[in-house]
């Protein structure tokens, strides 16, 4: 895992633009600690944060096939291929020859051998730019479900592209700036897939390629989820379910540098762990070691909530003692959620506010504990729920058949604020970003592109765009909020259920085999249903914990009054001055006892609103 950053521009030399992309590249220092790099041309600037993960001796970048030879491509890369022995051994059997064991190499021959067409034929999480000198041709390209962010900004004779936004913000060129469909991306929980939340800085969409010559700018998906038919039984389909994971787990866990799990006790975290307990062995590695987070108190004080209805910790000590991993529960304190220098360092890994509170203070503390036990690559069970079909709104045929994502119709139920946590935001603002019309607008739109299979019955053509829309509209907000948080921290994060060929597989599986009697991923509870204790097995979902210490509630709210007793705050102008004015006065958001989450994430989104403004200097152009 990396940080990648570059300038192209075709009317300058870009020999003489070091300074510029040295800061670029430097922003994103935390992707990759390990080592720096730049390469310069008459025409492009390749920056380079590294994390070491594979052939930590001979992998540096940006690399080039043959440094002697002008016309050689060089690349710079973000992420990992897990395919790449099997490519290699390709690509020797080609006549390529290979002077590391890294699989960056793999990738650039790749390139030689296939040309951009080369993403078609990885199996991996990756953002990559080749720059091919002979026809003058940048190359970016992004994973298919979009586990590693690109972000690129077009120029009047080229780009600018980084990991991260605030590498391309780092640019002379590049303002802060926010108009109203930005705030529409940042807010309404319907993202469109390569959309910018900053003006004028979208992101290549997963799956895609973006190629750049001096004719112009083409972008283009080399995958895509699609129709196909499922033939095979309710065995069979555990079968090939267990065997694609096996393979998964197995690939990703290959590293040169200590790895490890994240385990919540769910069926999610628990499979992942106990298929590696079986690889790692296999492998000639250690034991395998997991890792929890919680709170103080949190089980002892546990109230049952309607997505978390039951705490973590006992079931994931559980599977711990189970298959004999070497566990660790991350235990956080009040203090240190509400810490405002832990706050900023989450906020700042995303480059955008969220309402999401001590669920980033958490997650982004598990994994800087992490760092600091050398685990530098761990596992994550995130994108089962996506998949699998975790979702209780997934098949509330109410929620589903409702015009809009089911997610959204959700939230329209629980509240009219246009938004979750938006609730203390000036009305007239919400009226006219109309969030929920921005929403049902792209709903109809993602509909409409979503693959149908012919003679398939009107039931399983709705099973199977509900699941197009979680995989391209839901999940790749998931998934750069993981990607972020474990990056700030130096940790690479593997995500072995965002496999596309798993994605794919499941897409095409009837729902009356991925959710028997009315359990959600009954399939996954089947597939490794030998290897976990059945109260584990048949656990039902709960959510990402976050903290019902009344304590953190109070700090947080204390924070919120101070905010706005502050008229000069740079969020001040886009609060409900009637809604605040009721907070000062003593009423509403404070009965945190009794888990008034909703009130808290307003609380959060202000504050973190503000947060945003003052350090990216955002400029809103309403």
């Amino acid at each position: 895992m990396c940080g990648i950053a570059g300038w192209l521009d075709y009317a300058r030399d870009m020999t003489a633009e070091h300074r510029t992309v040295a800061a670029m590249t430097r922003t994103l220092f935390s992707r990759g600690p390990d080592a720096s790099g730049l390469w310069l041309d008459a025409d492009v600037a390749l920056g380079h944060q590294r994390l070491s993960i594979i052939d930590l001796d001979h992998g540096g970048q940006p690399m080039r096939t043959d440094d002697r030879d002008p016309a050689a491509p060089v690349i710079v890369f973000n992420g990992e291929i897990y395919n790449y022995r099997e490519l290699r051994d390709q690509l020797v059997l080609a006549g390529h020859r290979f002077t590391t064991r890294s699989d960056t190499e793999v990738l650039l021959r790749s390139y030689l051998e296939w040309g951009p067409e080369c993403a078609e034929h990885l199996n991996g999480i990756f953002a990559y730019a080749v720059w091919d000198p002979g026809p003058r041709r940048l190359v970016l390209a992004r994973d298919p479900l979009g586990v590693k962010p690109l972000f690129y900004h077009r120029t009047g004779h080229g780009l600018v592209f980084g990991s991260e936004p605030k590498a391309v913000l780092r640019h002379p060129w590049v303002d802060p700036v926010v108009d109203a469909d930005g705030l529409r991306e940042l807010l309404s929980h319907a993202r469109n897939p390569g959309k910018a939340v900053f003006r004028d800085i979208p992101e290549v969409p997963p799956g895609h390629t973006l190629t750049v010559t001096p004719d112009g700018h083409r972008l283009s998906a080399y995958w895509a989820p699609s129709a196909n038919p499922h033939t095979a039984g309710l065995d069979a389909t555990v079968a090939d379910v267990r065997e694609l994971l096996e393979d998964i787990v197995a690939r990703q866990l290959i590293a040169d540098v200590p790895t490890s799990l994240l385990l919540s006790g769910g069926i999610d975290s628990s499979a992942l762990a106990a298929l590696a307990a079986r690889t790692v062995p296999r492998q000639g590695a250690g034991p395998v070691h997991t890792y929890s987070m919680t709170f103080r108190g949190y089980t002892e004080n546990f109230r049952p909530q309607k997505l978390r209805g039951t705490p973590d910790p006992p079931f994931a000590a559980q599977v711990a003692e189970h298959l004999g991993t070497l566990h660790t529960d991350m235990v956080a304190t009040p203090g240190q959620l509400a810490d405002p220098l832990i706050r900023s360092r989450a906020m700042r890994a995303q480059d955008i506010p969220t309402h999401h509170g001590d669920m980033d203070s958490s997650l982004y503390l598990a994994f800087r504990h992490l760092r600091e036990e050398s685990r530098v690559v761990t596992l994550s069970g995130e994108g089962a729920d996506e998949v699998f079909g975790g979702y209780f709104w997934a098949h509330d045929s109410e929620l589903t058949s409702a015009g809009t994502f089911p997610w959204v119709a959700f939230e329209r139920r629980k509240a009219a604020s246009g938004g979750l946590g938006l609730r203390l935001f000036d009305p007239a603002l919400r009226k006219d970003l109309d969030l929920y019309g921005y929403a049902d607008q792209h709903y109809r739109e993602a509909v409409a592109e979503a693959p149908v299979l012919e003679g398939e019955g009107a039931a399983e053509r709705h099973a199977r765009q509900v699941g197009y829309l979680v995989l391209t509209r839901w999940l790749p907000t998931l998934l750069d909020r993981e990607d972020r948080l474990s990056m700030a921290n130096g940790v690479e994060l593997r995500v072995p259920f965002c496999d596309h060929r798993l994605a794919q597989y499941l897409l095409d599986v009837p729902v009356r085999l991925r959710r028997r009697d009315g359990q959600e991923k009954s399939l996954l509870r089947a597939a490794v249903a030998d290897l976990l204790p059945p109260a584990v097995v048949n656990r039902p979902k709960s959510a990402y914990p976050a903290t019902q210490d009344p304590v953190y509630g109070r700090a947080v709210r204390e924070k919120f009054l101070r905010l706005v007793r502050d008229r000069e705050a740079p969020v001040a102008p886009l609060l409900d001055a009637q809604a605040t004015r009721a907070v000062l006065d003593g009423g509403g958001g404070g009965d945190e006892e009794a888990g008034a989450w909703v009130d808290r994430a307003g609380f959060e989104m202000v504050l973190q609103f503000d947060s945003w403004m003052r350090e990216y200097d955002v400029r809103l152009d309403l």
